[in-house]
């Protein structure tokens, strides 16, 4: 059964929050975990995989934390799971966009439903590449983002 991990939903939980602040305000991993009840120790490591990959920023000082680096209609959940991840696939000989692994399935050659699950595949990376963070949060962020405020 395809589900999201555990580490990309504290990833997901992280990022809601963080599209819940106010202007410039900032939420530390610890804070955000017992808000959520998280494990801090995984979410900080989450956090630092999601800032390297510009999806939040990190803010150094004594009042310092995580924002975001984007809008919440910005992000979406393709590209999210990827950085947190890597990117969703539903058997092994799908290859990533740029082609880059080999297939290790001996029967690719005379497989009867890889050309049927490649294009499952293809729907459901096209399908998580529209649904953004906007959408995964609560309805009155997508009013406050599109009045103009920006999360960072």
């Amino acid at each position: 059964m395809l589900a999201l991990t555990k580490k990309t939903g504290y990833g997901l939980i992280a990022m809601a929050h963080l599209a819940s602040l106010d202007g410039q305000k900032v939420s530390s991993a610890r804070e955000i975990a017992s808000t959520s009840g998280v494990p801090a120790g995984l979410l900080m490591n989450v956090m630092k995989e999601l800032c390297a990959a510009g999806y939040v920023e990190s803010v150094r000082g004594a009042h310092g934390g995580y924002r975001l680096a984007r809008r919440p209609d910005e992000i979406n959940l393709a590209d999210l799971i990827g950085a947190v991840e890597r990117p969703v696939r539903l058997v092994e000989c799908v290859t990533d966009e740029a082609g880059e692994r080999e297939c290790t399935c001996e029967l690719m050659a005379r497989c009867p439903i890889a050309d049927p699950v490649h294009r499952v595949h293809r729907k459901l990376n096209d399908f998580l590449k529209k649904v953004t963070l906007a959408e995964i949060v609560e309805p009155c962020l997508l009013e406050k983002f599109s009045s103009g405020q920006t999360a960072g």
